[in-house]
C-alpha cells in the first residue's frame, strides 16, 4: 500500500464512522471542494469621478448582479447555497471574521442538501460543531475550520449552509457577488427545512470554505482573479463562471488524480494596490496557499490595474505601468513556486469600447501579454485573449461574448475560457 493509501486507511476509521464524525486521523488528506475569497478589509476612500451618465443608464438597465446586503445580523439565520467541484463523504467549512470588528458568535450552524429555493432535505440536515461544541466564537481577523462531519455529496450537487447570529455580528465579512441565493430569515431556523418569506440576497456571509476528507487521489486548482474571475457577467444560480466549467471538463474527462476547482476572484481587484477589497498581494496567502490539496494556480489578474489607471482624477501612487502590474504577476508565480504551487498564467481581455478604454491601456494591455505567453515564467499558458476577441477588431471581445459593458464576457464567452485551457497540464 502507497503512502496516499496508508494515511487513508488510517483517517477512515475516524472519517468514515457512522453519523457525525467527531474527528479525522492528523494523517487524512483534504482538499478544498468549494471556496469564495472574502474581502479583508473594507475598500479604501479613493476620490475618482462616476463614470459617464450614459454609462451609468446603461448600468441600470442591465441585471443587478450584486444585491445590497445587511451591515449587520442580529437574532437572524443566514442559509447560503454553495456547489462543491468534487464529490464528498466527509465535510468540513471555514468560517472567517476577516473584517469584523467585535468578536462573532454563532450560536448553531447547520449543513444540508439544498432541494429548491431555501428548502433542504431534513434527512440530510447535520449540526455542526467546532471543538466538540455547537456554539463558536470567532475573534476579528480569525479563520475557523469545524469539526468532520459525514454528509454524501455529489460534485455537481448543491448544499445549505445555515448560520445563525443570536446577538449583533457588528460588521459583515462578506464576498458581495456571490451569484447564488443566500436567505436571512428571522431566529434560529438553522435546521428549518425550508424559510418562507426570508429575504433573499446573492452574497456569502462568513462562509469561506468547504472541504472534504480524500479517500482517492485528488487535487486542487485555484482560479484566482478579479471581477472575470468572479463571474460578474454570467447568469446568477446557472454555474457558468469559467472556474466551474473547467471543474465541469475535468469532470468529464475523469482519470486520476481527480481535480478540483475553486473560485477564488473578487470583483474589482487589483495586483498591487487595494480596490474591491485587498490587492491581489495582500490577499495571496490566504486565498491561495492555504487552500488544502492547492497544486495549481490559474492567474487572471492585471485588467483593473490598467483600466483604473486611465482615470485622471486618481492618485499617482495608485496607477500602475506595464512593468509594475508584471513585478506583481512575477511575485506572485515566486511565491507560488516556494509551495509547490504550479502556475498557469492567463492573458488579459480586451476591453475597446468600455468608457475607461484608451490606446494607452491597450499599449499596457499588450505588454503584459506579450510577457505572460513568452516570459517562460509560468508552468503553462492559456490565451483567454484570443479565446475571446473579435477577429475583426482584436482589441474588442467578441460580440457574443460580450455582456455589453464590453469588458465582462457573458456565459458564452466564460465557456469559450474554460475551453481554452488544455486539460492535458493538469496530470499530477
Amino acid at each position: 500500500m502507497g503512502s496516499f493509501g496508508r494515511r487513508i486507511a488510517g483517517g477512515l476509521l475516524l472519517c468514515a464512522a457512522a453519523g457525525v464524525a467527531q474527528a479525522c486521523d492528523a494523517a487524512t488528506p483534504w482538499v478544498s471542494v468549494w471556496a469564495t475569497a472574502q474581502d479583508l478589509t473594507p475598500p479604501p476612500a479613493i476620490a475618482v469621478p462616476p463614470p459617464p451618465p450614459e454609462v451609468m443608464e446603461q448600468f441600470k438597465r442591465g441585471p443587478q448582479r450584486v444585491v445590497p446586503i445587511p451591515d449587520t445580523v442580529q437574532d437572524q439565520t443566514v442559509r447560503m447555497i454553495l456547489r462543491p467541484t468534487l464529490a464528498a463523504e466527509t465535510v468540513r467549512i471555514q468560517l472567517s471574521n476577516a473584517i469584523g470588528k467585535p468578536p462573532l458568535t454563532l450560536s448553531s450552524v447547520h449543513v444540508a442538501r439544498r432541494t429548491q429555493g431555501s428548502g433542504v432535505d431534513p434527512a440530510s440536515d447535520r449540526a455542526l460543531t467546532f471543538g466538540g461544541k455547537p456554539v463558536t466564537y470567532i475573534p476579528p481577523g480569525a479563520i475557523i475550520v469545524s469539526d468532520p462531519v459525514r454528509l454524501s455529496v455529489r460534485a455537481d450537487q448543491e448544499l445549505a449552509v445555515s448560520l445563525y447570529v443570536k446577538g449583533n455580528s457588528g460588521g459583515v465579512t462578506a464576498h458581495a457577488l456571490g451569484l447564488n441565493p443566500a436567505y436571512i430569515a428571522g431566529g434560529d431556523q438553522t435546521s428549518a427545512q425550508s424559510l418562507p418569506g426570508a429575504r433573499e440576497v446573492r452574497s456569502y456571509f462568513w462562509l469561506t470554505g468547504l472541504e472534504a476528507a480524500v479517500t482517492q487521489p485528488a487535487s486542487l486548482i485555484v482560479a484566482f482573479g478579479d471581477s472575470i474571475t468572479d463571474g460578474f457577467a454570467t447568469t446568477p444560480g446557472r454555474h457558468n463562471t469559467w472556474p466551474e466549467i473547467l471543474a465541469e471538463r475535468l469532470r468529464q474527462r475523469g482519470g486520476s488524480p481527480h481535480w478540483s476547482v475553486v473560485n477564488m476572484g473578487i470583483s474589482g481587484n487589483r495586483v498591487l494596490r487595494d480596490g474591491a477589497g485587498a490587492s491581489a498581494l495582500t490577499r495571496f496567502d490566504r486565498d491561495v496557499l492555504s487552500r488544502p490539496g492547492a497544486k495549481w494556480m490559474i492567474l487572471l489578474e492585471g485588467i483593473n490595474d490598467i483600466n483604473m489607471s486611465q482615470m485622471k482624477a486618481l492618485p499617482a501612487d495608485q496607477k500602475a505601468d506595464a512593468d509594475a502590474i508584471i513585478a506583481g504577476l512575477s511575485a506572485m508565480v515566486a511565491k507560488a513556486h516556494l509551495h509547490d504551487i504550479k502556475v498557469m498564467g492567463a492573458t488579459i481581455t480586451a476591453t475597446e469600447g468600455l468608457w475607461l478604454y484608451t490606446p494607452q491601456s491597450e499599449a499596457t494591455r499588450q505588454a503584459v501579454n506579450a510577457w505572460i505567453r513568452t516570459s517562460g515564467t509560468f508552468d503553462a499558458v492559456v490565451d483567454f485573449d484570443a479565446a475571446t476577441r473579435d477577429p475583426k477588431q482584436p482589441a474588442r471581445l467578441r460580440p457574443d461574448y460580450d455582456s455589453g459593458d464590453h469588458v465582462h464576457p457573458n456565459d458564452a464567452g466564460t465557456r469559450a475560457m474554460a475551453e481554452a485551457i488544455n486539460l492535458a497540464t493538469f496530470t499530477r
